[in-house]
């Protein structure tokens, strides 16, 4: 196999290949790293590449496969870790002036996890500061472009992670998702990214064990690699209070053969006009959702009752934020991303009350959503309001009409997932006209993590799009 084919080969297939001795776990990584030093510097989808960690880890896994060891699941298969998540004696500065130099004394669970079952780290990707937005730039690394057109955004927060995947700079990323921060960026970059339901993938360390909006989940081209990366990361663990426990799926499976058949599918372009939808985006991702009925699903357009969401959101985001990176706001303030000072200026206004009454609305929002899925198995609509914004213009001022205050206006589509905990992933659905990805969210029920692979893993084998390359060379 050609080099640079190898970087295009599935993690599935590239694990399959190390077991059967079929290649060489230092040829991998060596056809990675090549790449990454010829591509990387045109997208900045890396900020540290771990060159010297991953050759010697490949040694070691190719010395293990000739012993006869007993490999583990993504034996010699590299994957990358966002620049947010913990990794000892490796640089991860978050993204932020305040940490470019730390260097991290432990592993987070899923990095040691990742590890533990063969995986090779080749580096941390870019993140704005704190994963604070949905463009990926900040002050210690720049921008990250995206690989279908370099002059546009690859979204964010993890959109160093979804532009790695998308340039075949590495097969597997890892990312977090707060406001949509897998969902986006993979949209953006026409991959597969999946925002478990909370509690399946650990969280240590972090300052925010009990935060019940973020989650952690993989990025990858295809539906079989995101569910082996997931399967890999995912289980309980003592130290996050939040871990679930084993409940008897075998993630990694989950996409082979993916049967759909039967399942009660509703369609929305924008939850009920509560988000507004750019109408390029809405059209391509109506006919692509037909696809279920294709396979033997009942279709219908409803959406649940979504309610003032934003208001709620924004308040408990701008606590959290508030309560761990606060206390930098007044030595730090000048270097510090416009989009975090606004939210930690928020934090410092909010009261005991106005929080409580977000948990509230909270609780109330998740019951009718409940209700709603007992109507329906799956949720399908677009997984952003628009195609991958201009670099020089992130923000739009107007999608179809309706104006545009802050990025919170483009992110209601995903956000409305994290505030209720439920499982979604942005599956690649079709390009607008100017060569731009677009992706199609599928949202489960109440911890249907399951349902939500296999769906996906429908989609993509009756609409396949791993052969769709970026412009790259």
């Amino acid at each position: 196999m050609a080099t640079d084919e190898l970087c295009w080969t599935p993690g599935t297939e590239l694990a399959r290949m190390v077991r059967a001795k079929d290649v060489s776990p230092v040829d991998i990584v060596e056809a990675f790293l090549e790449r990454i030093a010829r591509i990387n510097p045109r997208i900045n989808a890396y900020c540290t590449v771990t060159a010297d960690q991953a050759r010697a880890a490949a040694r070691e896994a190719e010395a293990a496969a000739g012993r006869g060891e007993r490999l583990g699941p993504l034996h010699g298969v590299p994957f990358s870790l966002k620049d947010l998540t913990p990794t000892k004696g490796i640089r991860t500065t978050m993204g932020s002036k305040i940490f470019e130099h730390a260097v991290p004394q432990e592993d987070a669970v899923l990095a040691a996890r990742l590890r533990d079952a063969g995986g090779i780290l080749l580096g941390k990707t870019n993140t704005p500061e704190f994963g604070c937005k949905p463009f990926t730039d900040n002050r210690v690394f720049g921008a990250t472009a995206n690989p279908w057109s370099s002059d546009r955004s690859a979204g964010g927060s993890s959109g160093g992670a979804a532009a790695a995947v998308a340039a075949g700079l590495g097969p597997l990323a890892e990312g977090s998702d707060l406001a949509g921060s897998i969902r986006h960026p993979a949209a953006w970059c026409g991959v597969v990214g999946f925002k478990p339901s909370h509690g399946r993938i650990p969280r240590y360390p972090t300052q925010t064990a009990w935060n019940a909006m973020s989650a952690h989940g993989p990025i990858a081209r295809t539906v079989g690699d995101a569910a082996l990366m997931f399967a890999v990361m995912a289980g309980p663990d003592p130290r996050d209070p939040l871990a679930l426990p084993e409940t008897g799926e075998t993630w990694a499976r989950l996409a082979d053969p993916p049967d759909v058949r039967g399942l009660r599918v509703a369609w929305t372009p924008d939850l009920g006009g509560a988000s507004a939808v750019d109408a390029t985006i809405a059209s391509i991702c109506r006919t692509a959702t037909r696809i279920f009925a294709d396979l033997g699903c009942t279709l219908e357009d409803a959406s649940p009752e979504i309610g003032s969401i934003r208001d709620p959101f924004l308040a408990l985001n701008a606590a959290l934020r508030q309560a761990t990176a606060g206390k930098y706001l007044d030595q730090w303030r000048e270097q510090m991303d416009p989009v975090l000072v606004r939210r930690l200026e928020l934090g410092k206004t909010l009261t005991a009350v106005d929080i409580g009454r977000a948990e509230v609305e909270r609780s109330a929002y998740h019951q009718r959503l409940r209700r709603f899925f007992e109507r329906f198995d799956l949720l399908v609509l677009p997984a952003t309001a628009i195609a991958a914004s201009p670099l020089t213009a992130l923000l739009p001022h107007e999608i179809a009409g309706r104006p545009i205050r802050d990025h919170l206006d483009m992110m209601l589509l995903t956000y409305a997932f994290n505030l209720s905990g439920y499982p979604a992933i942005s599956v690649p659905c079709g390009w607008t006209p100017d060569g731009l990805p677009v992706g199609l969210q599928i949202v489960g029920g109440w911890r249907q993590d399951a349902l939500v692979l296999r769906a996906a893993a429908s989609v993509e084998r009756a609409a396949p799009w791993t052969g769709r390359r970026p412009p790259l060379h």
